[in-house]
């Protein structure tokens, strides 16, 4: 993988350069081109060759001698040039503003010469032809300058093939050292990458601090951040796997009890030597554990729904006062509870939530129920309607510290209920009847103490 990234990275570097290596030649031709056609470009419209041959329109015949009209006096003053004119024996015929030391005589050899290489004043000479007459001006410190070389276009074409393959082969070894170093350089961080993500797949959460990380470096510390979120999922996950099998483990006892019980007393119906009396206690037993069976079904039902969020909630503005002060006249009413010592303190009678009450009361109920059932005989349960929401308080056996975080966990039981039937899911059946609502709840015990339940949601105006 590494090797396959490093060459798709390399080859995408010399790809690019080639690109740009024809792109430029074909950009240098097209310049050239585009020059041959224009010729003489503004920037050398004010050429001594182009003066030179315009100079024309200036001179005419006087007497059968040339002379140069006062425009054209003048053109040679603005351009800084002076003009001599030349018969065909290389007598000068006329000048115009020329120093008085120039030659009146020249020879083919001096006219080729100065026109190639200048004089030994360094003036620049440039030739014109009018009628039968030959003419020069002359340009003193010219910014032009003149250059004779010869040329063979076979050569020059096959010297510049030579030297664009040499530049573009010459581009491409160094584009391939280059692009080698920095490949190398910028895929290892890559190929760490790939492997720390299929460690993650493996589920091998452990956080690696890489060398050299260079750009890539926020990308390793948020896949060390997933790592470390997702060994915290897979930790809670086992619990909450190790918490679902022991429960199902106590659940699937909890089920064989009853079913026992049931076929038990069932077989007992059969016989022709029961009393009337024996009949109705082994039919009131089958009646309580199928009761039972149908309560553990429900709070599977429930909580499955409450997890999915698929449970419609049917809000109605409540007073909490009298909404839980019923509850707890209810529950006083009980048989089971009428002898336990339970508190009901008001100390706020305008606290008004929209609930479901039917939910709500299974919700504060299971927090009961757990204070009475999950304590000795005389613990004493207070009750208490706040504005800030409902307290209940016991002064039972207390929860220990380590099992507080777990408490509303599904399937989870704690160690003070190894004798009490139960689902194990009431309390967090409770806890998702208050988020349902909008709201919390916050539990504090002390070993020994007693616990503390408070639930709290927001207020409606009635």
């Amino acid at each position: 993988m590494k090797w396959k990234i490093t060459l798709r990275y390399l080859l995408s570097i010399l790809s690019i350069v080639f690109i740009v290596c024809i792109a430029n030649t074909i950009i240098l031709f097209g310049i050239l081109y585009h020059q041959s056609l224009q010729g003489a470009t503004a920037f050398d419209s004010n050429s001594g060759e182009d003066f030179t041959r315009a100079f024309q329109k200036y001179l005419g015949m006087n007497d059968g001698e040339p002379v140069v009209s006062k425009d054209g006096e003048e053109a040679l003053s603005q351009f800084g040039a002076w003009l001599q004119i030349l018969d065909q024996n290389g007598d000068v015929v006329a000048s115009y503003q020329a120093p008085e030391d120039l030659p009146n005589h020249y020879t083919p050899i001096e006219l080729v010469h100065r026109y190639k290489y200048m004089d030994d004043d360094l003036n620049t000479y440039f030739i014109g032809e009018y009628e039968e007459y030959s003419y020069l001006i002359v340009v003193p410190d010219s910014s032009e300058q003149r250059t004779v070389f010869m040329v063979n276009g076979e050569q020059i074409f096959t010297s510049i093939t030579q030297f664009l393959g040499t530049i573009i082969i010459v581009d491409l070894l160094i584009a391939t050292l280059v692009g080698f170093l920095f490949s190398t350089i910028l895929t290892k961080p890559i190929n760490r990458l790939i492997n720390r993500i299929h460690a993650l797949k493996e589920r091998i959460f452990e956080k690696e601090k890489p060398k050299r990380p260079g750009i890539y470096k926020h990308v390793f510390d948020n896949i060390n951040e997933v790592a470390e979120k997702l060994q915290a999922y897979e930790q809670e996950r086992q619990k909450l796997e190790k918490m679902r099998n022991e429960w199902i483990s106590n659940v699937s006892h909890d089920i064989k009890t009853p079913l026992s019980s049931i076929r038990g007393y069932a077989e007992l119906l059969r016989s022709d030597d029961l009393s009337e009396a024996e009949r109705l206690e082994y039919a009131e037993v089958i009646e309580r554990q199928s009761l039972y069976m149908r309560e553990l079904l429900d709070d599977f039902n429930l909580t499955m729904r409450l997890r999915n969020q698929e449970l419609p909630l049917n809000l109605q503005p409540t007073n909490m006062e009298h909404f839980v002060r019923e509850l707890v006249i209810d529950l006083l009413n009980d048989p089971q509870f009428s002898s336990k010592h339970i508190q009901y303190d008001n100390t706020e009678s305008a606290v008004n939530w929209e609930i479901d009450q039917h939910l709500m009361k299974r919700a504060l109920l299971n927090f009961i129920y757990n204070a009475l059932l999950h304590n000795e005989e005389d613990v004493e349960i207070d009750i208490q309607v706040t504005e800030e929401g409902i307290i209940i308080k016991d002064n039972g056996k207390g929860i220990a510290a380590e099992e507080q975080e777990q408490i509303f966990e599904r399937y989870y039981r704690g160690t003070n209920t190894a004798n009490i039937h139960g689902t194990g899911l009431g309390m967090a059946i409770s806890r998702d009847i208050i988020q349902a609502h909008g709201g919390t709840v916050q539990l504090t015990s002390v070993k020994g103490k007693g616990t503390t339940i408070k639930v709290m949601l927001s207020v409606s105006d009635l």
